[in-house]
């Protein structure tokens, strides 16, 4: 760390600012109370001041060099004390030779004082070796602060990866399986959702490193999923779509509505015989994005529907972003499942 007594413009104003009030005090003693000639006065307080000035910044580099990490109390103690004892009559012989050097006649006064000026040195420079040890520690504890910040970013950042890379293999998987039962029974369907899944894989790798993207972007994907899905369900699967056009523009984390309709799909079109809709609204309420999704299932077939891995990497990933645990919820009522999303505008703009 660079000497703050130096490289440090507040700090080095500050310490100026208190050395020309010192200079101040010591003139006022000298001239009012001591009854010293104004020409004296300003040469004994202009001389001490620049040599307190010499030897409080040169304290620096032993106090960084002394750590407490690196000695016991006791040792630092006393090692301070007597660089603090040294410096003083540094300062005060320093000051002496120089004041006499210009008034011979003021060395009598001078040396009448030479023990309060060794003893005032003593007192202000263990003050300046007690501020030295403030501001390192200060320096260090901001430091560290912003290490623990950067640290708690990175993991952050790695969890929230490790949710949404649990997402896109899932549901390739799924997908691959569709067109491998379609290779037999439909080619020309098989080959309609390879172009399908291509299209949907090269939009989403292309946004894969974005956090967040449009809620409008964000449904050109599942429409896009959906697409490749309705190949293969058909006239099974129905999807109905009402948004809000306010809503478009604001920012929702990538992928967190794929798990959804996923989810949609699995548990509703899989398991059931009967047409299945989708339904996907979306309405700006207070500071939230709301967005509802619902699917119809088959409750003869699906024994109970509850929050897969997908649906707990939701939950997780905004837990993580917004720091909110009740942004999600998730319901079902006779024949309906119902999934329930917040998202802040503020945070998602």
């Amino acid at each position: 760390m660079e000497n703050p007594f130096i490289y440090n413009r507040k700090i080095l104003a500050s310490f100026l600012s208190v050395l020309i009030i010192l200079g101040a005090a010591n003139f006022a003693v000298l001239y009012f109370f001591n009854g010293i000639e104004l020409q004296y006065g300003i040469v004994d307080s202009l001389v001490s001041i620049f040599f307190i000035f010499i030897f409080s910044t040169s304290l620096w580099y032993p106090v960084n060099y002394m750590s407490i990490e690196n000695h016991s109390i006791t040792t630092l103690v006393t090692n301070h004390l007597i660089v603090a004892a040294v410096t003083s009559l540094l300062w005060v012989y320093s000051s002496y030779f120089i004041i006499t050097g210009i008034f011979i006649d003021y060395q009598t006064f001078i040396e009448s004082t030479l023990i309060f000026r060794l003893v005032i040195g003593l007192l202000l420079f263990i003050i300046i070796i007690i501020l030295d040890y403030v501001i390192i520690y200060y320096d260090n504890f901001k430091t560290k602060l912003m290490q623990e910040a950067e640290l708690s970013s990175l993991v952050k950042e790695a969890e929230l990866k490790s949710l949404k890379y649990q997402i896109n293999p899932h549901f390739i998987f799924n997908s691959l399986n569709s067109i491998s039962s379609l290779t037999i029974s439909d080619p020309e369907k098989a080959r309609e959702m390879s172009v399908n899944l291509s299209n949907f894989l090269r939009k989403t790798l292309t946004e894969n490193e974005k956090q967040k993207i449009t809620l409008k972007d964000e449904i050109d994907n599942i429409k896009l999923y959906l697409e490749i899905e309705k190949v293969r369900f058909d006239e099974r699967l129905e999807f109905i779509i009402n948004v809000d056009e306010n809503c478009e523009n604001y920012k929702i984390p990538n992928m967190i509505l794929q798990p959804i309709v996923e989810n949609a799909i699995k548990h509703g079109v899989y398991e059931s015989v009967e047409k299945v809709t989708i339904n996907f609204t979306c309405a700006l309420m207070n500071n939230f994005i709301a967005i509802t999704i619902t699917n119809n299932f088959d409750p003869a077939s699906v024994s109970e529907i509850g929050e897969g891995i997908g649906l707990k990497n939701i939950r997780d990933r905004l837990k993580l972003i917004y720091s909110k645990a009740d942004l999600i919820s998730i319901s079902r009522d006779s024949n309906i499942f119902k999934v329930s999303l917040k998202i802040p505008i503020d945070a998602g703009a």
